[in-house]
């Protein structure tokens, strides 16, 4: 099977003493300046392209949370370069201040938990930042790897996954979004309450409340499950990238790789053309009732006054995948391990509960509420809720959970830092991280898709093609030009 390089952006919630909403944006900007790593300065923006749509036009403009307009009003940050102070990391990641966000953009990955490895490492950067940024200015710091600020804001945590432009939209729509709102149930990363009209006591979802079309390219408002923005990274007549916005941010690194997994699952069907045929009745409401379904039947309504139900959706693609598709070790383990989690959720919790975010806070906030004699209206489970995101080993609910054994580890401290410093894999994540640290001086303009140097007082750009196979011994190139030259016998 083909392999589909895929990378996870994740925006992170920051919370600064002293400061508002308003102050979010500087804070935030000022974090990702201060970043105490190694990195290079700056982002090449040229192939960038966010109101370009796979359904064949362009957009006039993209929408704005009107939330967000409120805090903007009246204030000018300067260039956007500058306001989103780009840091490109030696393994290839890049850290930039979105929307007030700071967000760490991994290297783009082929493995699975390779993936999500450097998604995990992700946190180790931001925290350091914020450590950082903490000592700066004399105040407390803390950040969070989740998706609502529960005051009526989302930030993202998207996937992107490069396949051949040949799928288009309307095979990869039909033939992915199912497993979009199917797949919540094995890594929804869980929350208390609703943001929304219909109340609920717990939902496995933190991005549903959000999600308000089927199709689009938006990402700031109006968000669909199905993201529309084509901005491949990469040769526009070869590829396109899947722009996944409607997951959430795992903090089980485990479970981080069966979301990728699913995902890949679900497009190497449609590169055959064989997957699962689910028509949804409406797309927004499945999603939302799968996320707020207490009672774990998680029914989805089809067309023609039919039900079916995510467990349903999900053995589709598993049995398919089963039958026609060659799996490599990663994907067979997406499928075993995704079984044995739904017998689980049904007949052993606490094993299930071990392996997905939603289920681990439940279990902790359920035990809160049966020692307390309180209900799911308490207040404090909100600050619980949110304290299970907080990246800080010394002060995360995860991490608590994760010494006491009630959760799967993540990588260790080691491995994480590991993957700060370069990318293990043979991808153009892990030439652009070798030019950051051994050429760095040279380097004039760098993005997903390009690095572009000075060589003599002349710019030479070089285009990474993301299917190629980067090998190892790049390493040994003693200068730029005989970095580039290595880099011209890629295949």
């Amino acid at each position: 099977m083909r392999p589909i390089l895929a990378g996870i952006e994740t925006e992170y919630g920051l919370l600064v003493e002293g400061r508002g909403a308003e102050d979010q944006v500087d804070d935030a900007m000022a974090l990702v300046r201060g970043y105490p790593g190694e990195c290079h300065v700056g982002w090449d923006y040229r192939y960038e392209s966010p109101r370009a749509d796979l359904r064949g036009f362009r957009l006039a403009r993209l929408a704005q949370d009107p939330e967000d307009a409120k805090f903007d009003a009246g204030r000018t940050y300067g260039e956007a370069h500058e306001v989103r102070a780009d840091r490109v990391l030696p393994n290839g990641a890049r850290l930039y201040n979105d929307h007030g966000h700071p967000e760490y953009s991994t290297p783009e990955c082929r493995s699975i938990f390779e993936l999500a490895n450097h998604d995990c490492a992700g946190q180790k950067a931001i925290l350091r930042a914020a450590k950082h940024y903490s000592e700066q200015e004399g105040l407390a710091v803390m950040t969070y790897k989740n998706n609502t600020d529960y005051h009526g804001a989302s930030y993202g945590t998207h996937e992107s996954y490069l396949v051949p432009r040949e799928l288009g939209f309307e095979r990869l729509f039909r033939d992915v979004l199912p497993m979009m709102v199917a797949r919540q149930i094995l890594v929804g990363a869980g929350k208390v309450g609703s943001e929304n009209s219909r109340n609920v006591d717990y939902q496995l979802s933190q991005r549903a409340d959000f999600l308000t079309e089927a199709a689009n390219a938006e990402t700031l408002y109006r968000r669909p499950i199905f993201n529309t923005r084509d901005e491949p990274h990469a040769n526009t007549q070869d590829w396109i990238r899947l722009h996944v916005i409607c997951g959430d941010a795992n903090m089980i690194s485990e479970a981080t790789a069966r979301k990728a997994g699913l995902i890949k699952l679900a497009i190497a069907l449609a590169q055959i053309q064989e997957a699962p045929l689910w028509r949804l009745k409406d797309p927004v409401r499945s999603f939302q009732d799968v996320s707020r379904d207490q009672t774990f039947q998680f029914r989805i309504e089809l067309e023609q006054r039919s039900w079916t139900t995510a467990q349903d959706v999900l053995e589709s693609y598993f049995s398919a995948a089963e039958r026609l598709l060659d799996l490599d070790d990663e994907l067979k383990w997406v499928v075993d391990s995704s079984r044995s989690l739904i017998t689980d959720l049904h007949h052993d919790f606490s094993q299930f509960s071990r392996h997905v975010d939603w289920a681990a806070k439940k279990a902790m906030l359920t035990q809160f509420i049966e020692e307390e004699g309180s209900d799911w209206s308490d207040p404090h489970l909100r600050a619980f809720d949110l304290e299970y995101h907080n990246v800080d080993p010394e002060e995360g609910l995860h991490s608590a959970l994760e010494e006491m054994e009630e959760v799967v580890p993540n990588p260790s401290t080691a491995e994480l830092l590991a993957c700060l410093e370069g990318c293990n894999e043979t991808t153009r994540g892990f030439a652009r991280g070798l030019a950051i640290s051994r050429f760095n001086k040279q380097l004039l303009g760098v993005c997903w898709r390009t690095l572009t140097f000075d060589v003599d007082g002349s710019p030479v750009e070089m285009d990474l093609p993301p299917d190629g196979d980067y090998p190892s011994h790049l390493r040994e190139a003693v200068d730029v030009e005989t970095f580039i030259s290595m880099l011209r016998g890629v295949q």
